[in-house]
């Protein structure tokens, strides 16, 4: 999957349109789509400002340690469910 298309499904994902990304983002409409389409460099601050506005931080987690993100999406989920069985059988 080319980085593009990964920025593309990240915001599709979150239900958002490139307008409504754009205002939150405060950059233009057409700079979003030339993120999409790779002919616009995404700054490392804007691709952290991209994922926590879209709430795909996995998705950047998963491309700097270099694993696929339904692995690591599966990993956070069981994380999850161990600590919500600690938490729930009475250990705090």
């Amino acid at each position: 999957m080319e980085f593009g298309s990964l920025l593309r499904k990240m915001r599709k994902e979150a239900g958002l349109s490139q307008e409504e990304l754009s205002l939150k983002m405060h950059i233009s409409r057409s700079n979003v789509s030339r993120l999409e389409t790779g002919h616009l460099e995404l700054k490392a601050s804007d691709l952290i400002n991209w994922a926590n506005i879209t709430q795909s931080q996995e998705v950047i987690a998963a491309m700097i340690l270099g694993l696929d993100v339904g692995v690591l999406q599966q990993a956070l989920e069981l994380a999850s469910k161990f600590v919500a069985t600690v938490l729930l059988g009475g250990i705090i």
